[in-house]
């Protein structure tokens, strides 16, 4: 049998079924999942460390249609634990010499796939029902198995992942950049760290459970708190790092987790959403500015909008459009500020790069104070 033909089908935890072919390599697989409304850009999205222990369904019709390309990832490899998707394009119609068929880069990364899904079916069923967690499978045919495998998987609620993405040894990028940055790594994206560096910051990343002692004796002008998956909860000793980073008034400036993070460090607290915010279409407003911004998100935990109008040392500075979540804050007694979505973002908007660049204006105040 070709294996373009093999069948495929696709399980969720509440017992709903759909049926397709395979595409990726073929197996079973498991995970929480979530949907993305994207257009463009699966390729990062694939190699976001935040979908790490997520299947991920992608509302845009056409995947694969231009292929893959060795420079527009943002990490070492996938991270997403299965893919969904309407139509699957084997061949990529992007030339260039480094284009490859994106076939070959799920297959090499061991990603079981399912393809001629219904997504407008599933991704309508999500909305209303929830993200849950579902397999894939294209070696079991006995869907009452798959229902009994699917109950076996444990709920993103209360998992700690950060620890399976981060790095495990330091190592800097621009050395001699001008302003020297201690990035967290709990699942960056290298977006970040460009973003960074075209800044002109010098960029030491440290893995995530680094001692805030190491941090403030290092000499960094300022830290990144990146993005990354799983439940911000159980992170309960790298709050307390965060915690002492804020309380030493060095520029903070935190990203998604690194945001949630922020958050718990400060007595806030954070609740797992309904289905998330998944995708470079989002809308934002600046409280502050008053304009508005388009984003890029991927999240299913946020912090609790109530902690933080209730707490007189926090400043709401962003609020999503959609739902009325919390997007973003800054503390108003310490030099650390955060948002929930990625101003990093490519392919997507690039409406909210400013942040950065309040990031770099953070920590030439602080310098200027200790001179």
């Amino acid at each position: 049998m070709n294996p373009q033909d093999k069948n495929a089908v696709l399980v969720l935890a509440d017992g709903t079924v759909f049926y397709g072919k395979s595409c990726g390599a073929e197996g079973t697989t498991t995970g929480e999942i979530a949907f993305n409304t994207g257009m463009t850009g699966y390729q990062e999205i694939f190699t976001d460390p935040s979908y790490f222990g997520q299947m991920v369904v992608m509302a845009s019709s056409h995947i694969g249609n231009y292929g893959v390309h060795q420079d527009e990832v943002e990490s070492d490899s996938i991270k997403i634990k299965g893919l969904i998707v309407r139509k699957f394009a084997y061949r990529p119609s992007r030339y260039g010499s480094k284009i490859r068929p994106l076939q070959d880069y799920l297959v090499e990364n061991n990603v079981v796939g399912i393809r001629d899904v219904d997504t407008r079916a599933l991704v309508s069923h999500i909305r209303e029902n929830g993200a849950q967690n579902a397999i894939i499978s294209t070696e079991v045919e006995d869907i009452e198995s798959l229902k009994s495998k699917v109950k076996e998987i444990p709920s993103m609620k209360g998992m700690e992942l950060a620890s399976k993405v981060s790095t495990k040894e330091k190592y800097t990028v621009n050395d001699g950049g001008g302003f020297k940055v201690a990035l967290l790594d709990f699942g960056v994206k290298q977006n970040i760290i460009r973003c960074l560096v075209e800044r002109g910051c010098q960029v030491t990343v440290f893995p995530y459970d680094t001692p805030a002692s190491e941090i403030l004796s290092g000499g960094f002008d300022g830290v990144q708190l990146s993005n990354g998956p799983g439940d911000p909860e159980p992170l309960t000793n790298v709050v307390g790092n965060i915690q002492k980073l804020v309380e030493a008034n060095i520029p903070i400036f935190g990203i998604c987790l690194g945001h949630q993070l922020l958050a718990l460090s400060q007595g806030m607290s954070t609740v797992k959403m309904h289905n998330g915010h998944r995708g470079i279409n989002h809308p934002i407003k600046n409280l502050i500015t008053g304009k508005g911004e388009i984003t890029s998100q991927n999240h299913g935990f946020v912090v609790k909008m109530e902690d933080a109008q209730n707490n007189p040392n926090i400043t709401v500075t962003h609020v999503h459009l959609n739902d009325g979540t919390l997007a973003g804050f800054k503390l108003n007694d310490k030099n650390a500020f955060s948002v929930q979505y990625h101003p990093e973002a490519s392919p997507g908007p690039y409406d909210a790069r400013y942040l950065f660049d309040n990031f770099i204006e953070n920590m030439k105040i602080s310098k200027k104070q200790l001179v």
